[in-house]
């Protein structure tokens, strides 16, 4: 599938509302582990997303778009949410994202970005030159990646508890 920008809001502008909808009410029995930095829980990756809203995806673009004599991306702490986020709630987590992931889109809307601007490059610190589209894809990539990464943490809660259906089961494999 070709990039268009959308298409992309549209998985962008529902992951706050997938989210809150699918862990709200749930006890943390599902939904938090203390400190686990191999095996991200919901509470770890909501935390990260809005991590990445606040000094990820519109930073860098702005980076892009901005087209200045240093292009490159200031480096990205993965796990700054395991200290940022420590004392906020779940719903409280979730609340932010929303909000963060609105501001987001309406500062992207704002840009009216064309084809050229989505060829624009930049420099990621570890990847090398990147273009806006790419950097765009990958949001959207991203938080799929993490929607089955919650899905995934919270299947595996009864992985022996299925008993023989495992075999059967895609998602405990």
């Amino acid at each position: 599938m070709k990039f268009e920008l959308d298409s992309a809001t549209e998985i962008l502008r529902q992951t706050p509302d997938m989210l809150t909808q699918m862990l709200s009410g749930l006890s943390t029995k599902w939904t938090v582990t203390k400190d686990d930095k191999t095996d991200w829980s919901p509470y770890d990756v909501v935390g990260h997303l809005i991590h990445c809203e606040e000094t990820d995806w519109i930073p860098r673009a702005e980076v892009i778009l901005a087209q200045g004599e240093d292009r490159t991306f200031p480096p990205f702490d993965r796990f700054a949410q395991f200290e940022k986020y420590r004392d906020q709630s779940l719903p409280e987590l979730l609340t932010e994202f929303k909000r963060a992931r609105t501001e987001g889109l309406a500062t992207l809307a704002a840009w009216n970005l064309t084809p050229e601007k989505l060829a624009l490059r930049g420099v990621h610190p570890d990847l090398g030159e990147v273009t806006l589209e790419q950097l765009l894809s990958t949001w959207v990539v991203h938080d799929l990646g993490h929607i089955r990464q919650i899905v995934v943490y919270m299947a595996k809660k009864y992985e022996d508890a299925v008993g023989p259906w495992k075999q059967f089961l895609s998602i405990l494999k």
